[in-house]
């Protein structure tokens, strides 16, 4: 089965915005938090939110102190101005997309211009756009409402700005030959027109189109309707528990999008349960194949045997003899300190990966037990090493379990809140990079000198480097799971597309240091086999932002298999040297 996921398909820029406005309100500000309103029309979300102690309220009457924020869809300026008399703090997350046609439909009102909205007239948006007309405010859903209009001699035209673009071009030609002195001003959200249009191109392609999305979202169910008048069926569901798996699964090919005020979390489940039904089609072999695979990306061993690999690797590239006792170290601790880390950041892993959070519910017991065994032998051949490996072993293995430990008391917290080594933003990515670059160098290095060498500082580096990017790669993908918990990741700190540039030029920085790192006796000449390496992540790295390839199951065992790599090239670099 081919599968398409939409490159629009998700939050769009307004419901982000408000979702993050009012996570980053419940996770500083103390105190009584509402929404006016739903904040978004998607179960799962206003599901977090009430967990989060955000509650909706519909009028003035249901609060009497605390901050009230104004959803995505705006709200009439009555009922703002009714907020502030009852003593609320309005905190405005109003669409800014929607702000536009409100200072629109505002600016003509006070000229005495009546406002035509083509939209549906109990859509929140549309009830709070009407409050800006002054009183000459009309509603039309469809072109026949036309005749329902009173005689206007001057009014204006605009669109809800998540209506269906095609709709609103009929009304708008048929209103221009009807009154051609009425102003039209086409308001239509352009990630909407973006999303529509990608999902009639989706429809022309595949067999069906699986929607995601509230059964309230009007965005989400103009998304149905795009695909089912392109002839083509439409499964609109709000989780993977609704999917028709017995009708989807004979199909060939399947495009998956979802409404503007879907979260990721609920698009990855769905994606991966469609994922996963050909395998459970084709035999018991294919099927056990799948899950094995499972296993070892959910349980991290296939990570644990990357670090093996790259400490390998690393030894090779220093000009030290590779070693079982330190690849079977840093397997263990890698693979220790990735369980321990799901387990104590699970909260986070409900909402970054499902698939994975279910995974840790149900074989707890057994990772847990592995994540014991692994960590002790992981000491035991860090003690075989030497006294300074172990010693170094055991403080950055305590470092990581007292991670999310108060180790500040709160009257000497540092800044706002920093009482934990998780509060410092972006701390996780830095630790898990160092880590690696400790436990796949500086400890083999170390077990064999006590020397600190410009070569163990250079392939360290590298190491971390490669590690940093793989893990702030991750981080991005997780930046909707890590800001409900109120955890500040380094994308979340710097923003997406920073933090792109940042692992961009991170690669380059290293691509160029390989080429010279031999010649400076910096490394062996391995390292122009591991620029290979870079241009693997580099090329994970475009696949990602070009949309090659989907952020499913396949993609994370690419990912995982950056230091697998690494460890393949490297024995090729053996037999040809």
């Amino acid at each position: 089965m081919k599968l398409k996921l939409a490159k629009t398909a998700g939050f769009c820029m307004g419901v982000r915005r408000a979702v993050e406005i009012v996570l980053d309100t419940a996770n500083r500000q103390q105190g009584p938090i509402y929404t006016y309103g739903p904040l978004i029309h998607n179960p799962q979300v206003l599901e977090i939110l009430a967990e989060k102690g955000v509650t909706v309220i519909e009028d003035v009457s249901g609060a009497k102190s605390g901050s009230v924020v104004i959803r995505a869809h705006g709200a009439p300026p009555q009922a703002m101005q009714a907020l502030v008399d009852a003593g609320l703090t309005i905190i405005n997350a109003t669409c800014p997309r929607v702000i536009k046609v409100q200072t629109i439909i505002s600016k003509y009102a006070r000229q005495g211009y009546a406002c035509v909205i083509v939209g549906d007239k109990d859509h929140p948006e549309v009830m709070g756009l009407l409050g800006y007309a002054e009183g000459m405010g009309y509603v039309i859903s469809h072109p026949d409402d036309l005749d329902k209009l009173p005689s206007l001699e001057r009014a204006i035209v605009v669109a809800q700005t998540t209506q269906d673009g095609r709709l609103f071009n009929r009304i708008a030609k048929t209103m221009a030959e009807r009154f051609p002195h009425f102003k039209v001003f086409n308001t239509i959200c352009d990630s909407t027109l973006k999303r529509q249009a990608e999902v009639r191109e989706m429809a022309k392609a595949v067999d069906a189109v699986v929607v995601v999305g509230g059964r309230n979202s009007g965005n989400t169910q103009r998304l149905a309707q795009a695909v089912e008048q392109e002839g083509v069926p439409a499964f609109h569901v709000e989780s993977e528990a609704e999917l028709d798996c017995q009708a989807i699964e004979p199909l060939r090919s399947i495009g998956i999008t979802a409404g503007a005020s879907t979260p990721n979390w609920v698009i990855k489940k769905v994606f991966r349960t469609i994922e996963a039904l050909p395998h459970q089609a084709k035999g018991r072999w294919r099927l056990m194949l799948f899950r094995i695979q499972r296993w070892l990306l959910l349980s991290n061993l296939y990570l644990a045997m990357g670090a093996g690999c790259l400490s390998y690797t690393c030894a090779l590239l220093s000009g030290i003899k590779p070693g079982f006792a330190p690849a079977l170290m840093a397997s263990c601790y890698v693979l220790s300190m990735h369980i321990l880390n799901n387990f104590i950041g699970r909260e986070a892993v409900r909402y970054n990966d499902p698939d994975r959070a279910s995974f840790y519910d149900n074989n707890r017991l057994i990772l847990l037990a592995i994540a014991v065994i692994s960590g002790t032998v992981g000491l035991f051949m860090a003690f075989a090493m030497g006294s300074v490996p172990f010693l170094i072993v055991l403080i950055i293995s305590l470092l990581g379990l007292f991670y999310k430990v108060k180790i500040i008391p709160g009257r000497l917290k540092i800044g706002k809140k920093i009482q934990r080594i998780s509060d410092v933003p972006g701390s996780k990515t830095v630790l898990i990079a160092l880590a690696w670059g400790v436990v796949t160098v500086v400890l083999p290095h170390l077990s064999v000198t006590l020397q600190i060498t410009t070569t163990m500082i250079f392939v360290s580096l590298w190491a971390s480097a490669m590690a940093f990017v793989r893990t702030a790669f991750f981080d991005i993908l997780d930046m909707q799971g890590d800001r409900i918990v109120g955890q500040e990741s380094l994308p979340i700190v710097l923003g997406e597309k920073k933090t792109f540039r940042i692992l961009k030029l991170l690669l380059v920085i290293f691509l160029a240091a390989l080429i010279f790192a031999p010649m400076m006796h910096l490394a062996t000449t391995l390292a122009y086999g591991m620029i290979l390496s870079v241009f693997y992540m580099s090329k994970v790295l475009m696949a990602f932002e070009r949309h090659w390839v989907v952020p499913g199951f396949r993609f994370e065992f690419l990912v995982e298999t950056l230091f697998v790599f690494t460890a393949m090239v490297t024995g090729l670099w053996q037999l040809l040297a």
